[in-house]
């Protein structure tokens, strides 16, 4: 297998085979001209920015599974364009991650697919290592594989930790099933990025979802979160493994705006809860990290004071055309001090994932 260092020798070509691509694999038209790139700065100091929540996909790998990417997509294909998207709103580095598309494929298909994919992964941060760095794929649908494929992708290849869906094959990510996977990401001390997906909510739902508004996104995206993080708490998957590092997309979907009923549940109806947490379970939302898509600064200020201001990092779901304005939904949240902005910004991802 190609080491790390031959994966800079071959950097130059390292994009070629990627497209940038938001939520629903839909593309986004590149910036038409070179801008300026844009530095943050806060009370006087240049403050580096990471973005923990960036989409991208690798056309090939997804043909093991016979599925094309809309030809728009790759419209963001080339680093120049990204990188110049990025220089506009004030974003220094990326945490590329891929949106899982292959649960259900057998092991050798899932075998190839993953290390395709992390290897195209570690060619484009290799190609920019000061602006990139990326998140693992992993077949989580086979948990001792995923275990392997993590410690290659990140002793090897140089990844940062691992991007999950909310959920695999039907399958939550608390299933004991999945406990060898979360046993190795705590031994190796990384960070997983949880990001929810369309199919994760089961067909009854789906159906509920559909007509005018993109329910299945608005509100099927963060449900899926929710859902997936309150089985993380209430089934003692953290308990078990208390060393994990775990950020979820879209400022936690609905948990962190409605934790007070998690505590609730437990005292209104105890025969519910055979199984005791180590604590209440809105003290679990203080031990997970959150990115901070939530559109207002209301909101943002909320996350915040039900999670802790260390508990958040900026994410723009880029290139899915949420927001552009990431960088000052921070900077103009009122109440909090220039530390916090720093670190919301960038320094508590910079920390997570290494970068220097």
């Amino acid at each position: 297998m190609a080491n790390r260092r031959e994966f800079l020798q071959n950097a130059a070509g390292a994009m070629a085979g990627v497209a940038f691509v938001g939520c629903g694999l839909m593309g986004v038209a590149p910036a038409k001209a070179q801008p300026r790139r844009r530095e943050v700065v806060v009370n006087g100091r240049r403050v580096k920015t990471v973005d923990v929540h960036a989409h991208c996909a690798v056309p090939e790998a997804m043909a093991l599974l016979g599925i094309k990417l809309n030809p728009q997509t790759l419209l963001m294909s080339q680093t120049q364009d990204r990188i110049r998207a990025m220089d506009e709103q004030g974003i220094d580095v990326e945490a590329l991650s891929i949106n899982a598309f292959w649960y259900k494929a057998d092991y050798e298909v899932a075998r190839q697919l993953i290390k395709m994919q992390n290897d195209k992964l570690a060619e484009i941060c290799a190609a920019q290592p000061d602006r990139f760095v990326a998140f693992a794929t992993v077949a989580l649908q086979h948990p001792e594989l995923a275990a392997e494929q993590l410690v290659y992708a990140v002793k090897k290849l140089g990844l940062r930790g691992a991007s999950l869906g909310g959920s695999v094959d039907g399958l939550e990510l608390a299933d004991p099933k999945f406990h060898p996977f979360w046993a190795k990401v705590e031994e190796l001390g990384v960070l997983v990025f949880i990001h929810p997906q369309a199919t994760g909510m089961g067909p009854d739902l789906r159906g509920r979802l559909q007509g005018n508004g993109g329910l299945e996104n608005v509100i099927g995206n963060p449900l899926e979160t929710t859902i997936a993080l309150s089985h993380l708490i209430f089934e003692g998957t953290l308990d078990r493994f208390p060393g994990l590092k775990i950020c979820s997309a879209h400022g936690g979907g609905y948990l962190p705006s409605y934790a007070g009923r998690s505590d609730a549940g437990c005292v209104t109806f105890p025969d519910r809860c055979p199984r005791p947490l180590k604590k209440r379970p809105t003290e679990y939302l203080k031990q997970l990290y959150f990115d901070s898509l939530v559109f207002t600064p209301e909101a943002l200020r909320h996350l915040i004071a039900e999670t802790g201001s260390s508990r958040i990092m900026m994410g723009t779901d880029y290139p899915f055309p949420w927001t552009r304005t990431s960088v000052d939904h921070i900077l103009g949240t009122p109440g909090l001090s220039d530390a916090e902005r720093a670190a919301i910004l960038g320094e508590t991802a910079a920390k997570l994932l290494g970068i220097k």
